[in-house]
């Protein structure tokens, strides 16, 4: 479920991040895109920050779990809201990606949680990046 619009310094305050005028540009914009968005896209969309701005509050948000970052399937690291946000790396968080091979989306499924791995003893995985690669029911027609 996204968050309304009028909850975004709520979101930050809860999180222990200081609202600023680029945090909640940025967080607008994630909230309002429906599928994970890369620095590039963020970039041209907000086109009254420049590319450091963005990257500082997109690793802000990372490390304060708002946001999370997941490649798309070409390389390119993209950024979605975590569901929840206390929920980051839990099970309940983690969540499988489709990454269309023809018109290059990204769909976020989080209904479907990543299948557990039994990694040997000894390791210990705080994060998965679950990305199927195909094409989307549009592409296929």
């Amino acid at each position: 479920m996204t968050p309304a619009p009028e909850n975004i310094e709520d979101i930050m305050e809860k999180a222990g991040v200081k609202p600023t005028a680029n945090r909640i540009l940025v967080l607008r914009a994630l909230i309002s895109s429906d599928s994970p968005r890369s620095l590039a896209d963020l970039e041209e969309q907000l086109q009254t920050l420049d590319k450091s701005s963005i990257h500082r509050v997109l690793n802000l948000f990372s490390a304060h779990h708002i946001v999370h970052a997941m490649e798309d399937g070409r390389g390119i690291v993209k950024f979605e809201l975590c569901p929840g946000g206390d929920t980051h790396g839990t099970p309940g968080h983690m969540h499988v990606h489709f990454y269309c091979e023809s018109c290059h989306k990204v769909y976020c499924f989080d209904h479907l949680p990543v299948p557990p791995v039994p990694l040997p003893d000894g390791f210990d995985a705080h994060s998965v990046n679950y990305m199927l690669k195909g094409y989307c029911p549009d592409c296929r027609k």
